[in-house]
């Protein structure tokens, strides 16, 4: 199986808000888009939004078991982990464990994220 497809639409439209779901426990601070997704991998790329005043602080910092490669598409957003602002143009390809987060942005951001749960490294795996 490969990743889903579509044709071209503007995902940052306004007319295509009702696609963007809240991202569970950070309602009214970031939402989700899933642009692509391979079910049977769980390959995916996504837009995740910080809105305006998020901040992530009281769930501190997180690591995903599997690679994933961030672009910062619009605004800015603060990566307590690495003391940086990021701002759009910015790109990271974070190996499976790293630290990142938590966040915070005043203006909101856009972030794209391609994530590979596939490649995810197992404590049980030498």
């Amino acid at each position: 199986m490969t990743k889903s497809t579509s044709t071209y639409w503007n995902a940052l439209s306004s007319e295509n808000q009702e696609h963007w779901t809240p991202i569970r426990g950070l309602e009214g601070m970031a939402e989700e888009l899933t642009l692509s997704i391979d079910q049977m991998t769980g390959e995916y790329t996504r837009l995740t939004r910080f809105l305006p005043g998020a901040d992530t602080s009281e769930f501190g910092g997180k690591t995903h078991s599997y690679p994933e490669e961030i672009f910062i598409v619009s605004g800015h957003l603060y990566d307590q982990a690495f003391d940086m602002w990021l701002e759009a143009g910015h790109y990271a390809s974070r190996p499976p464990g790293e630290l990142h987060g938590p966040f915070k942005t005043n203006v909101g951001c856009v972030v794209l994220e391609v994530s590979f749960p596939n490649r995810a490294v197992r404590d049980d795996v030498i």
